[in-house]
């Protein structure tokens, strides 16, 4: 099993979007965007996920000049991406003229690796992603998205992965969004996906448990191939283990990374000295072992806090921290990733606030129980069931079955602000976010 283990730098995507509210600005990046290069990395995450809206929403940059910008200085490291199958990087599916373009835009800009993954761990939703990325060219990583719930178990993630090999994956990602996978149970995982799969292995652990570093030793113990990791100034807390520290751990081992840390520390050193402009107090990245009983994400866990907040209901939090799982058994035992953590989290708050649970139910919500996000983990309570859509039965196609096409008339809507072919993806992505965005480039020229 001894080998030489890759490690998968986040510093330009989840670790700041873990911890930052995905605010990196691509200066501060570019600054070092070349020093990175020499380490040696197996890839750089470096897009996807919520960048994508974060840059035009917020940071009024244009992800894609982002994108061409860091192709242009990382020559020797692929650029890696994060995919949300049909939901491509929005919150809703998206038709399939849409995902095949953005698949082909994405590798064209500078894309080498996308990993994607499925909220409900649909297939369904994954495979035109899957098809169109490999025809790009790209290193097609199926990503599984790991929960824990009484649905949930080594057995069906084996079988998820098995799918995604004969979908032609060239790697399979075990993706731990809220820190959940336990160091044996990672073992016993990594290895049988391996043995029955003959896939390279990559695992992405968040540290919120405080798990994630022992449980990276017994996945590199079991045969994993790369593991995601930040640099520590942004790494814990609800990011990724810190590079610096992996690579020691495993330095004079058989699975040496070969990385120099001599190499790594100017650059950490770098993110040390940007960090006062996005931490008004840099904190120490703590530990949060609640996650284990609620299963629910960092990134959950302050969006619960903030909406609490918006409603001067914060000393209700221990109550929603208690309601999520119970709304997430009814709902099918979703994994709570984006954007199933979102809906979840937002009903599990009104149940709370409303004092008569499910008596608001958002859009979204409505549409997750009609079958137009995919196909749950488990059945639907079906009392809740009723509840919310009455005696309508959900859809069994899938979802992206039921869409228009969308490419042509999103390219005349924008017609007169209209720069690239890229700027019609951003536009159909996030129309209103977009809009404001390309208005704004043209008053600034």
């Amino acid at each position: 099993m001894a080998h030489r283990v890759g490690i998968t730098e986040t510093i330009f995507r989840d670790a700041h979007q873990s911890l930052w509210a995905t605010r990196m600005k691509t200066e501060h990046m570019m600054a070092i965007a070349e020093a990175i290069d020499e380490v040696g990395f197996h890839s750089l995450e470096a897009w996807g996920g919520a960048t994508f809206d974060s840059c035009l929403r917020f940071l009024k940059e244009d992800p894609w000049v982002r994108l061409r910008k860091l192709r242009a200085v990382i020559r020797k490291t692929p650029l890696q991406m994060l995919l949300r199958g049909q939901n491509i990087l929005g919150y809703r599916h998206y038709p399939d003229d849409v995902v095949s373009e953005f698949c082909k835009r994405a590798v064209d800009n500078g894309i080498s690796i996308i990993r994607i993954f499925d909220a409900l761990n649909d297939i369904r939703n994954m495979e035109l992603a899957i098809k169109v990325s490999k025809e790009a060219g790209a290193h097609v990583q199926g990503a599984i998205s790991y929960t824990v719930s009484p649905v949930h178990d080594i057995d069906a993630y084996v079988k998820l992965a098995k799918e995604l090999a004969q979908l032609d994956c060239d790697s399979i990602c075990i993706k731990d969004m809220a820190g959940l996978l336990k160091p044996y149970v990672a073992y016993d995982l990594v290895k049988r996906i391996k043995e029955e799969t003959k896939l390279p292995v990559q695992l992405h652990c968040h540290y919120t448990s405080g798990m994630a570093s022992m449980t990276y030793l017994k996945a590199i113990e079991a045969g994993v191939d790369v593991v995601d990791t930040a640099m520590s100034a942004l790494a814990m807390g609800t990011s990724q283990p810190p590079t610096e520290s992996l690579i020691a751990a495993l330095q004079d081992t058989p699975y040496d990374t070969g990385l120099d840390l001599e190499k790594i520390a100017p650059i950490n050193q770098h993110f040390k000295n940007v960090r006062q402009e996005y931490e008004a107090t840099p904190a120490p990245r703590e530990v949060d072992t609640a996650v284990l009983s609620y299963q629910i994400p960092g990134g959950m866990i302050s969006n619960l806090r903030s909406q609490l907040a918006g409603q001067n209901a914060s000393d209700r939090y221990e109550e929603v921290l208690a309601e999520v799982p119970r709304t997430r058994a009814e709902l099918g035992y979703p994994p709570l990733v984006t954007p199933t953590s979102q809906m979840v989290g937002t009903q599990a708050v009104l149940n709370v606030l409303t004092g008569k649970r499910y008596s608001v139910v958002p859009k979204e919500i409505k549409d997750y129980v009609k079958g137009y996000y995919g196909r749950p983990p488990a059945p639907f309570d079906p009392e809740i069931k009723k509840m919310i859509i009455g005696d309508e039965e959900p859809i069994t196609c899938r979802p992206a079955d039921e869409l228009e096409p969308l490419l042509e008339k999103a390219r005349k809507e924008i017609m007169p602000y209209y720069q690239q072919e890229e700027d019609v993806l951003s536009y159909v992505l996030f129309p209103e976010v977009a809009m404001e965005f390309f208005k704004h480039r043209a008053a600034k020229e």
